[in-house]
Protein backbone atom coordinates (compact mmCIF):
# COMPACT_ATOMS: atom_id res chain seq x y z
CA UNK A 1 0.00 0.00 0.00
CA UNK A 2 0.95 3.38 -0.93
CA UNK A 3 2.08 6.08 1.57
CA UNK A 4 1.82 9.79 1.39
CA UNK A 5 5.47 10.13 1.99
CA UNK A 6 5.30 8.23 -1.48
CA UNK A 7 3.43 10.55 -3.82
CA UNK A 8 6.54 13.54 -2.85
CA UNK A 9 4.02 15.43 -1.85
CA UNK A 10 5.25 19.73 -1.94
CA UNK A 11 8.88 19.00 -3.01
CA UNK A 12 10.24 22.21 -2.30
CA UNK A 13 11.69 22.90 -6.17
CA UNK A 14 7.96 21.85 -7.22
CA UNK A 15 6.27 24.37 -4.72
CA UNK A 16 8.74 26.96 -6.07
CA UNK A 17 8.07 26.01 -10.03
CA UNK A 18 4.13 26.36 -9.13
CA UNK A 19 4.75 29.54 -7.08
CA UNK A 20 6.56 31.42 -9.73
CA UNK A 21 3.84 30.57 -11.80
CA UNK A 22 0.92 31.48 -9.64
CA UNK A 23 2.57 34.88 -8.93
CA UNK A 24 3.41 35.61 -12.77
CA UNK A 25 -0.40 34.58 -12.98
CA UNK A 26 -1.58 37.06 -10.89
CA UNK A 27 0.47 40.01 -12.32
CA UNK A 28 -1.28 39.02 -15.83
CA UNK A 29 -4.40 38.99 -14.24
CA UNK A 30 -4.38 42.20 -13.02
CA UNK A 31 -2.45 44.11 -16.02
CA UNK A 32 -5.26 42.12 -18.08
CA UNK A 33 -2.58 41.08 -19.84
CA UNK A 34 -4.79 38.79 -22.33
CA UNK A 35 -2.06 36.66 -23.99
CA UNK A 36 -0.28 35.93 -21.02
CA UNK A 37 -3.34 34.92 -19.63
CA UNK A 38 -4.98 32.49 -22.46
CA UNK A 39 -1.38 31.28 -22.51
CA UNK A 40 -0.92 29.89 -18.75
CA UNK A 41 -4.00 27.47 -19.80
CA UNK A 42 -3.60 24.22 -21.71
CA UNK A 43 -4.72 25.08 -25.32
CA UNK A 44 -6.93 21.81 -25.73
CA UNK A 45 -11.20 21.52 -25.72
CA UNK A 46 -10.74 19.77 -22.31
CA UNK A 47 -9.65 22.82 -20.50
CA UNK A 48 -12.34 23.92 -17.86
CA UNK A 49 -12.59 27.19 -16.22
CA UNK A 50 -16.08 28.73 -14.06
CA UNK A 51 -15.57 31.87 -13.14
CA UNK A 52 -17.55 34.07 -10.92
CA UNK A 53 -21.20 34.50 -13.26
CA UNK A 54 -19.00 32.95 -16.71
CA UNK A 55 -17.94 29.39 -17.65
CA UNK A 56 -15.63 28.49 -20.22
CA UNK A 57 -15.19 24.68 -21.72
CA UNK A 58 -12.52 24.67 -24.59
CA UNK A 59 -9.60 26.90 -24.71
CA UNK A 60 -10.86 28.45 -27.51
CA UNK A 61 -13.92 29.55 -25.33
CA UNK A 62 -11.23 30.63 -22.69
CA UNK A 63 -9.76 33.11 -25.38
CA UNK A 64 -13.08 34.78 -26.92
CA UNK A 65 -14.09 35.32 -22.99
CA UNK A 66 -10.80 37.18 -22.19
CA UNK A 67 -11.29 39.32 -25.20
CA UNK A 68 -14.29 40.63 -23.99
CA UNK A 69 -13.57 41.09 -20.05
CA UNK A 70 -12.15 45.21 -19.31
CA UNK A 71 -8.97 45.64 -17.18
CA UNK A 72 -10.09 45.72 -14.00
CA UNK A 73 -10.57 48.44 -12.50
CA UNK A 74 -10.27 47.40 -8.79
CA UNK A 75 -7.25 46.10 -6.73
CA UNK A 76 -7.60 42.88 -5.10
CA UNK A 77 -4.70 40.90 -2.67
CA UNK A 78 -4.54 37.46 -1.76
CA UNK A 79 -4.69 36.10 1.85
CA UNK A 80 -3.73 32.57 2.24
CA UNK A 81 -2.57 31.13 -0.85
CA UNK A 82 -2.09 27.34 -0.89
CA UNK A 83 -0.42 25.68 -3.36
CA UNK A 84 0.30 21.65 -2.98
CA UNK A 85 2.23 19.82 -5.03
CA UNK A 86 2.08 15.96 -5.88
CA UNK A 87 4.96 14.52 -7.62
CA UNK A 88 6.89 16.61 -10.01
CA UNK A 89 3.65 16.98 -12.43
CA UNK A 90 0.90 18.11 -10.80
CA UNK A 91 -0.04 21.06 -8.10
CA UNK A 92 -3.11 22.37 -6.78
CA UNK A 93 -2.72 26.66 -6.45
CA UNK A 94 -5.31 28.27 -3.85
CA UNK A 95 -6.13 31.31 -2.44
CA UNK A 96 -8.73 33.88 -0.92
CA UNK A 97 -8.93 37.46 -2.05
CA UNK A 98 -10.22 40.72 -1.44
CA UNK A 99 -11.33 43.10 -3.59
CA UNK A 100 -11.08 47.15 -3.44
CA UNK A 101 -15.17 46.92 -4.95
CA UNK A 102 -16.68 44.68 -2.71
CA UNK A 103 -17.45 42.97 0.16
CA UNK A 104 -17.65 39.43 -0.71
CA UNK A 105 -14.91 37.26 -0.33
CA UNK A 106 -13.06 35.69 -3.67
CA UNK A 107 -11.42 31.91 -3.67
CA UNK A 108 -9.50 30.88 -6.69
CA UNK A 109 -8.41 27.39 -7.26
CA UNK A 110 -6.28 26.08 -10.05
CA UNK A 111 -5.07 22.64 -11.26
CA UNK A 112 -2.10 22.75 -12.83
CA UNK A 113 -0.19 19.94 -14.61
CA UNK A 114 3.26 19.92 -16.37
CA UNK A 115 2.46 19.03 -20.19
CA UNK A 116 5.58 18.53 -22.95
CA UNK A 117 5.24 22.23 -23.34
CA UNK A 118 5.38 23.18 -19.65
CA UNK A 119 3.19 24.00 -16.70
CA UNK A 120 -0.45 24.78 -17.73
CA UNK A 121 -3.78 25.15 -15.85
CA UNK A 122 -5.76 22.58 -16.37
CA UNK A 123 -9.10 23.18 -14.81
CA UNK A 124 -10.10 26.46 -13.03
CA UNK A 125 -12.53 28.08 -10.34
CA UNK A 126 -13.34 31.17 -9.12
CA UNK A 127 -16.23 32.18 -6.80
CA UNK A 128 -17.36 35.10 -4.54
CA UNK A 129 -19.80 35.30 -1.83
CA UNK A 130 -20.20 37.29 1.64
CA UNK A 131 -17.97 34.95 4.17
CA UNK A 132 -17.54 36.04 7.93
CA UNK A 133 -13.80 35.70 8.90
CA UNK A 134 -14.26 33.32 11.47
CA UNK A 135 -12.25 30.39 10.14
CA UNK A 136 -14.67 26.83 10.49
Amino acid sequence: MMSIDDLNINLPDVVAEVTTLFEAYEKALMSNDVEALNAFFWDSPLVTRYGIADRQLGHAALVSYRDGVPAPDFTRYLQGVRITTFGMDTAVAMTEFVRSDTDLRGFQTQTWVRLPIGWKIVSAHVSMIPFADTPT
